[in-house]
């Protein structure tokens, strides 16, 4: 038998409908063409799939087996029409982001929370992208935003500027630098350095200030929360740099202190990493409006 989503159609609804001139109605056919139809549906089958002689019309067992099979099929594909109707009008999609910048987790949560109110049918998740190269994942199209510090120049990929920020030098109000104006890069020479589980590379203190000056400290420990890393860091077990924005209300706070890093300060921009032709998603643009308002709100706390 060759079945068509029209022949299954067809069964539901004189099923429902109890009548050929009922069901013509609901499909918008005429009496005479849906007749035709049965017909040659059932010249597949070889079998009758309606007891004629019955009022209302009622299904014969084969019949049954078929409005099985519609009441199955036929929601799962309105449900994938309607599905491709929001991807065409851009009201739902994958939004899959890998974080380069650690401390973005807690930065991006209440952007990604005001997100899902707008955008219910946007399927989103985060991946670390700190545990695999993201930007080549997103031209493969593994993942659809790369939120980073670091922009390259790739094909088909735009780099959205979010927020500047800048690291800061963070000590105990007690530690001997916590009285300096600003911190230079040997002043690292015999701390604790106190960072986040990160390669190096990936991290502002030693890709804008150490490596380049080829200075280390004398010991490196990783945390993951920025909790713990204030933690110790006001316990005077290490010092730490962290981005600003992180350490925005640690002014208010006597434990411990934020110097900038030299005397000019460094000053580094976040990025929303995407592919050109993804740029023109309405649910796009309204991640990165949503993620600059975030922004601003924790420049101005």
């Amino acid at each position: 038998m060759h079945i068509e989503f029209r022949h299954l159609r067809t069964i539901k609804a004189i099923h429902e409908a109890g009548g050929l001139a009922r069901a013509a109605d609901q499909l918008n056919i005429t009496q005479s063409a849906l007749s035709h139809q049965i017909k040659g549906l059932e010249d597949q089958a070889g079998i009758e799939l309606f007891v004629r002689r019955s009022k209302p019309m009622r299904l014969s067992a084969a019949g049954m087996r078929l409005l099985r099979l519609a009441e199955q099929v036929l929601p799962q594909v309105e449900a994938a029409q309607a599905e491709f109707a929001g991807l065409r009008e851009g009201r739902s999609g994958r939004l899959h982001i890998a974080i380069e910048c650690h401390a973005c987790f807690e930065w991006l949560f209440p952007v990604l929370e005001g997100f899902r109110k707008s955008w219910p049918d946007v399927d989103v998740d985060i991946r670390p992208g700190l545990a695999f190269d993201a930007l080549p994942a997103l031209q493969k199209e593994d993942v659809d935003v790369v939120i980073s510090s670091d922009p390259e120049n790739m094909p088909n990929v735009t780099f959205t500027p979010l927020f500047d920020y800048s690291p800061v030098f963070v000590a105990s109000s007690s530690h001997p630098l916590a009285s300096r104006d600003w911190i230079e890069a040997q002043d690292f020479r015999g701390e604790t350095l106190i960072t986040y589980p990160v390669e190096r590379t990936r991290l502002d203190v030693f890709s804008q200030l150490l490596s380049p000056a080829k200075v280390e400290p004398a010991a490196i420990r990783q945390v993951e929360l920025t909790a713990v890393i204030l933690l110790l860091v006001a316990s005077n077990r290490g010092v730490s740099v962290l981005p600003d924005w992180v350490v925005r209300e640690v002014k208010y706070n006597s434990d411990y202190v934020t110097r900038p890093l030299t005397e000019k300060g460094l000053k580094r921009t976040l990025y929303a990493a995407t592919r050109t032709e993804d740029l023109s998603k309405p649910y796009m643009g309204d991640l990165i409006r949503l993620a600059g308002k975030e922004a601003r709100r924790l420049q101005t706390q």
